[in-house]
């Protein structure tokens, strides 16, 4: 996969993974588009590198999803990158969270919905221009899923399936699809509070492109690589350890 001058679109790039990639792929003579719900972050995001292109977006919105489109439609016609990298995760005991059910729609509809909805509507302009390539961010817990995560699990091994068939659908198309897989990252999304087995995000974004540059469909970062082989050998102890991970 070619990483230097394209027009890349990544969500939830304002913290975390998403904005390490940005840097890194600004400094490769990349346009960075990015997303993200708080104008706060997206501003910050901006400040520490002046080169983004920053759109507001509550991705789990249909309809802010939709106007996201069309703006990146209009404005940034050559976007030949998607990168679906925003999500969310709620740690909660589902039958003592009195709202378990509203969270789980909210995160459903932004780790997975939101990115077969960007797809669907932005696959056109992507395969009109050249390079173009789908690239969906899921993680290890596809594998061997964690309790404390009752609804980022299924949303992601969801996206994990939904990208298997999309690269059957587009084999005979020039538009390429990836799927990254992420162990735990260092990054705000675990609160302050990640576990001993995170990496840090700069390792993580440098493995990632590494693949990429070797044009691999499915790359398996760190931790991941490790439980997907585990997983596969002996799918109950893969189980047993990832919930024991402190």
């Amino acid at each position: 996969m070619k990483l230097e001058n394209n027009t890349v679109l990544i969500t939830g790039g304002s913290s975390g993974i998403g904005l390490e990639l940005s840097k890194v792929l600004i400094r490769k003579g990349n346009k960075v588009i990015i997303c993200g719900k708080s104008i706060e972050k997206l501003n910050a995001a901006k400040n520490a590198e002046p080169k983004l292109i920053t759109y507001q977006c509550d991705l789990s919105d249909r309809l802010q999803c939709e106007d996201l489109a069309e703006r990146i439609k209009q404005k940034h016609p050559e976007l030949n990158i998607l990168i679906n990298n925003a999500a969310i995760v709620n740690k909660i005991d589902f039958f003592n969270e009195e709202t378990a059910m509203e969270l789980a729609e909210n995160e459903y509809h932004t780790n997975l919905i939101a990115p077969i909805r960007l797809i669907n509507l932005l696959y056109k302009t992507l395969r009109a221009n050249d390079s173009s390539a789908i690239i969906n961010i899921t993680t290890g817990l596809i594998y061997a899923p964690r309790v404390i995560y009752p609804f980022y699990n299924s949303s992601k091994s969801a996206l994990h399936s939904f990208t298997q068939t999309l690269r059957i659908r587009l084999k005979d198309e020039k538009t390429k699809v990836y799927e990254v897989m992420f162990p735990a990252v260092d990054t705000p999304w675990h609160q302050g509070n990640p576990p001993k087995i995170a990496i840090g995000v700069e390792k993580a974004v440098a493995e990632m492109l590494t693949g990429l540059e070797k044009d691999k469909p499915e790359i398996r970062v760190g931790g991941a690589k490790i439980l997907y082989f585990i997983s596969r050998l002996a799918p109950g102890f893969a189980l047993k350890k990832v919930n024991q991970i402190q």
